[in-house]
């Protein structure tokens, strides 16, 4: 009797369960399945749907890319011709600091007992006179010297007809010979030396082959001739700056050698002072017998014939492709987000 109770229990709980799950519709059914669906569609990039909102945007990929491409034309065509002038050069010969590097190995003992220090190596001149050639000291100096502030600062294109340098009538009064540029404080109208050194430096251009020690500098100007002359100016003003330097040390060695002579009672010290003596004069005479003095050239510097910038093409063909990608992008998001407003609505409905 109890196991008849017992099994009727059951057999009234399991009808209860099949109730309760047969009691959903199919409608409700079908929508978990699309909801279902959705969630999982919504982490997924369908590249059809990606493909069609480009192709349905098609026209304002055209019109976005045909306008950078028509301002990446004018932009390009509204740059001036630079012409690039460049001259190889090669570290000029020298022994004497090799000279001088035997007289400190062979006497430097012997000095030192005196109190006299002869130095170590020679330094590497070329090495030395590139970095004179970015200095600022130098540079302020070369634009004076060769009066290059106005068409350094001032010009703006180059007249081949005229063989002449066009200048900006709303930076410099040509006639009066004034500055006109308007800027804030506390620059004033007329340039810095150091406006002046940053924008020539824009224009040099310094290379060295470490293989063959061989240097190459480049200037890219407006004005092919210029460019040229301003080239042949640089080099020349470095040897001489690099000579005179060297001349003014070898001539105060000189006077110091000469009278601490004087006061030399160690005869062996004596012939120490002779050859240091002998060997900055014979730096003297180096320095006057060259007019390359560090460095010298190998191919001089020419007037370039071909413009070396700017690359039209290549700004128009940048252009164009910014212009394609940013419309591609602004199609894309237009779709996505028209997207998300209409389904809003039906997800509302659906709740």
């Amino acid at each position: 009797m109890e196991n008849l109770q017992v099994s009727n229990q059951n057999q009234s709980d399991h009808n209860s369960t099949q109730q309760s799950t047969t009691s959903f519709s199919p409608e409700v059914l079908l929508l978990a399945e699309q909801l279902a669906e959705k969630n999982n569609s919504d982490d997924e990039i369908n590249l059809a749907e990606l493909w069609q909102a480009i192709w349905s945007g098609k026209y304002i990929i055209i019109v976005i890319s045909f306008i950078f491409a028509v301002s990446s034309i004018a932009f390009a065509l509204s740059k001036p011709d630079t012409y690039k002038a460049s001259v190889l050069l090669a570290p000029a010969s020298s022994d004497s600091a090799g000279g001088m590097g035997a007289l400190a190995g062979q006497f430097g003992g012997l000095a030192s007992l005196a109190g006299i220090s002869l130095g170590g190596g020679g330094t590497d001149k070329t090495a030395l006179a590139l970095e004179i050639i970015k200095s600022r000291a130098f540079l302020e100096t070369f634009i004076i010297k060769h009066e290059l502030l106005v068409p350094l600062m001032a010009s703006e294109n180059w007249d081949r007809a005229t063989d002449s340098l066009v200048i900006n009538k709303e930076l410099y009064d040509s006639k009066n010979k004034k500055w006109l540029r308007k800027v804030s404080l506390p620059k004033i109208s007329a340039p810095s030396s150091w406006e002046a050194y940053q924008q020539f430096l824009s224009l040099l251009t310094i290379s060295q082959d470490k293989a063959t020690t061989l240097v190459t500098i480049d200037i890219e100007f407006y004005s092919p001739d210029i460019a040229k002359k301003w080239l042949v100016w640089l080099i020349t003003d470095v040897n001489n700056f690099m000579r005179e330097q060297d001349e003014q040390e070898a001539q105060s060695s000189i006077d110091y050698l000469t009278k601490q002579l004087e006061k030399i009672e160690v005869s062996a010290m004596e012939t120490v002072f002779y050859q240091l003596i002998e060997e900055q004069t014979k730096n003297m005479m180096l320095t006057k017998v060259s007019a390359e003095y560090v460095l010298k050239t190998i191919d001089p510097a020419q007037v370039p014939e071909k413009k070396s910038g700017p690359k039209r093409a290549l700004i128009v063909v940048l252009g164009t492709m910014l212009g394609g990608i940013l419309s591609v992008l602004i199609v894309l998001i237009r779709h996505f987000t028209k997207n998300n407003k209409s389904t809003k609505p039906k997800d509302e409905n659906l709740a």
